[in-house]
């Protein structure tokens, strides 16, 4: 079709962070397709340089207030590898919990707040107070539900207190974990009719497709692996979390103020399509009966549906996040395993000097940190690489290949059609921006 179509979206509304979308389309000819990032970058990194790394993760969790916990988690995975410690299975479990309930607020906040709008036909959240007042209800409960668990567990969701290397500074006891099951069964009964609303909902995500290179944590164990596991992509890939950066090749483009990421192929996705295309035989029963009742089958190639993947994984978190509580109702919790640091040797963590790297699976994708550290303690060195970062070609190159095939469409569907693509992915901007150190060489 001839014809020339600009769009130039400055205002991108229902993400975190500011991004603008540009196309530009001359004679139907496609001729741009940015997905321009113009955040200012964190230096989140040059911030860990020359702190204790016993005081990273309390540092490393204010890159993001919805996913301060899965930074924590990867900050104490890292700093833990690079100085030689591993954790107990207990603390494990607890940090299993503890990512249960991120990727349960997160997921559920994207759903209702971000995407239903979407599909319901109206601006905003606010819209839906008025149009759909139960569903709205039904959210914040939801919500309510995670950060009350997550409260009980670290003291708070955003920007956790307990959750330290070693474990934790304090542990739940038997009262805190009936509060948790009654938290959980109450959110397991809210899931039941968000999956209806989904599956009813279904019919109007966009019909589109384009296969690319997945990538996610993959394990040989039983479970779905969020928390540990290798780096693993639907192309094949399989390379320890040591690797990571031969994974990501992050590179910079005239553009964004975020770098972007390609292994096997010009761009590769992560967040919960990946892991659902990668690992949906590990999910748990009921997770995988509501991708069913859905219509979510692996592999799927249509971006649009990562919100579909994420009501999946909704379940799937809920019902580990419960059998982990009843476990400990039914054993206890070491308390002997609390952490108190700098103040009794016999739970003084020895310090070498190492490097590290934690690759967890937070809501958006899988997050990277790495830190060098020093006989003291001290970091020398860190680099974060986030999800957001990562989809963002991927992104771009959804839109070149949506664009061409809506150009029968008015400027004003094709605008809506590709901030639906956007917010599909769920992006975190802010986190996302992330520029090369440019040494300045004299002549």
């Amino acid at each position: 079709m001839s014809r020339d179509v600009s769009i130039n979206v400055e205002f991108l509304t229902r993400v975190e962070g500011h991004g603008h979308i540009v196309v530009d389309v001359a004679n139907g000819v496609l001729q741009k397709a940015e997905l321009q990032i113009v955040e200012a970058p964190r230096f989140f990194e040059a911030l860990l340089q020359g702190r204790s790394v016993f005081e990273a993760q309390h540092i490393s969790s204010r890159i993001c207030g919805i996913c301060a916990c899965g930074h924590s988690l990867a900050s104490i995975q890292a700093a833990e590898n690079a100085i030689g410690f591993a954790p107990s299975v207990q603390t494990t479990k607890l940090r299993k919990l503890l990512l249960h309930m991120e990727n349960l607020d997160s997921h559920i906040l994207h759903i209702y707040l971000l995407a239903a709008p979407d599909l319901l036909g109206v601006q905003s959240f606010i819209g839906m107070m008025r149009e759909h007042p139960d569903a709205v209800r039904r959210a914040l409960r939801m919500k309510k539900a995670c950060n009350d668990v997550c409260d009980l567990l670290v003291g708070r969701h955003v920007h956790p207190i307990s959750c330290v290397i070693g474990g934790f500074t304090r542990l739940p006891g038997q009262k805190d974990l009936e509060k948790m099951r009654g938290l959980l069964l109450q959110l397991r009964d809210d899931l039941a009719p968000t999956v209806e609303l989904i599956a009813t909902l279904a019919p109007k995500f966009p019909v589109f497709a384009r296969e690319t290179e997945y990538v996610a944590l993959v394990s040989d164990a039983a479970e779905y692996p969020l928390l540990h596991g290798d780096i693993g992509s639907s192309d094949g890939v399989r390379k320890a979390k040591e690797d990571y950066l031969s994974v990501t090749n992050e590179f910079l483009v005239p553009h964004s103020s975020a770098k972007h990421s390609r292994l096997s192929r010009d761009s590769y996705a992560v967040g919960a399509l990946a892991r659902f295309n990668l690992n949906a035989d590990k999910l748990h029963p009921i997770a995988q009966a509501v991708a069913n009742r859905i219509g979510l089958h692996a592999p799927c190639h249509n971006p649009f549906l990562n919100t579909a993947a994420q009501l999946v994984e909704c379940a799937h978190c809920a019902e580990e996040a419960l059998l982990i509580v009843d476990e400990l109702r039914e054993s206890g919790v070491d308390q002997s395993e609390t952490v108190i640091v700098g103040v009794n040797e016999n739970h003084s963590i020895p310090i070498k000097a190492g490097s590290g790297v934690g690759a967890v699976e937070v809501p958006r994708g899988i997050l990277f940190h790495q830190y060098e550290v020093d006989a003291q303690g001290i970091i020398q060195k860190a680099n974060c690489v986030i999800p957001t970062g990562q989809n963002l070609a991927n992104i771009e190159a959804d839109m070149h290949k949506l664009v061409p095939e809506n150009l029968a469409r008015s400027e004003a569907d094709m605008t809506r059609l590709l901030e639906m693509l956007v917010r599909a992915y769920d992006p975190c901007i802010s986190c996302s921006t992330h520029l090369l150190k440019i040494e300045y060489v004299g002549h």
